[in-house]
């Protein structure tokens, strides 16, 4: 199906708008790929019926599966290993017996999921007490990705990648080619559908946050942004962890880089 320039260059608008996405030029085929299931869904015959659509608003529900369509959801679990570690290890032990942690972009869940594991096998082998409660908050703008998250439940490669067969033995129930949570790993965890360029009032006040390869699609300015909210997101000390590829570079009066070991995390300054 023919995309125009000027279509995709209205598409691109409307995705820096509505969720920070920059595609910038060369993305068409991305466009097209990931749109056509939306065009058929609400039985729209090209590209520019759905612009037309989009740009007389009012249709929430387009709007939703267009942003849900383009979002890109690569996650796998405990990416950056390092990064749990020093959860558990240095973050976390001597800092009271309570944490609030936000798993700010939680896709389908593997990293919440994850977080919950790495906290109770923590507490198990005594580097946490006993009795340390925790809250975990994963949100995301995709609400396809959300309904696995809450499912709990991976197939395929998603029930792969990052499990050692220990991990996938001790942790999930395990149907053949797909793998559940267990019960004990999804208490105290929760999932909502949130934009990052909403405001973070409502959403209350932090001890951790992960926000790891998401900001890397947005613009500078809107990093910044972003990066300010989550600094007054933080309780005093608080800690956020960005992807391994990203950097606080230009942002460093709001956050003060530490190195334990291998891995990096970012403290509220």
């Amino acid at each position: 199906m023919r995309l125009t320039p000027e279509q995709y260059e209205k598409l691109s608008g409307f995705l820096e708008t509505q969720a920070g996405i920059r595609l910038g030029p060369g993305k068409e085929y991305l466009v097209v790929s990931r749109l056509g299931g939306v065009l058929r869904q609400f039985g729209l015959d090209d590209f520019g019926a759905l612009v037309q659509r989009l740009e007389r608003g009012g249709d929430r529900e387009l709007r939703v599966q267009v942003v849900d369509a383009m979002t890109t959801n690569e996650t796998f679990w405990f990416r950056d290993p390092a990064h749990y570690q020093i959860l558990t290890r240095d973050l976390l032990p001597g800092g009271g017996r309570h944490a609030r942690i936000w798993s700010a972009a939680a896709s389908t869940g593997q990293e919440a999921y994850s977080i919950a594991i790495s906290l109770r096998t923590a507490m198990a082998a005594g580097q946490l007490p006993g009795d340390f409660s925790y809250e975990i908050l994963g949100t995301d703008i995709s609400p396809s990705a959300l309904r696995q998250a809450e499912e709990a439940r991976y197939c395929g490669m998603a029930a792969a990648r990052g499990l050692t067969p220990e991990q996938r033995q001790r942790f999930f129930i395990d149907d053949e080619d797909c793998i559940e949570v267990q019960p004990v790993y999804r208490k105290n965890i929760r999932f909502r559908r949130f934009n990052l360029l909403s405001g973070f009032e409502a959403l209350g006040r932090f001890d951790v946050i992960f926000c790891r390869n998401v900001l890397i699609y947005f613009s500078q300015e809107l990093k910044r942004d972003i990066l300010e909210r989550f600094s007054g997101a933080l309780n005093p000390g608080g800690s956020l962890f960005l992807g391994s590829s990203e950097s606080m570079s230009g942002n460093d009066d709001l956050f003060e880089m530490q190195r334990f070991g291998s891995g990096l995390v970012y403290r509220r300054r």
